[in-house]
């Protein structure tokens, strides 16, 4: 009786760390598969760090939203406030 309590015990670590075991597989797997022969770097210029390199080309990227408020002026808006 002792040794299927231990077994019904252990059972759920087994079953977390197969499943750890197939994430990781299949993280690697699609980075593999990314056809992304240059995975870019970050370099730091007038104080602030840029990634530069990479697969992606920041016009694929959607455009931020311009949200306006009213109420404060924020750094970057050119709003007219009355």
């Amino acid at each position: 009786m002792a040794l299927a309590r231990r077994a019904a015990a252990v059972l759920p670590l087994f079953g977390a760390v197969a499943t750890a075991v197939a994430l990781t597989g299949a993280a690697f797997f699609t980075v593999a598969q990314a056809g992304c022969h240059d995975s870019g770097h970050f370099e730091q210029q007038n104080g602030t760090l840029q990634f530069v390199g990479g697969c992606v080309d920041g016009q694929d990227l959607p455009a931020v939203p311009k949200t306006e408020n009213a109420r404060y002026q924020l750094p970057g808006d050119n709003l007219v406030k009355p």
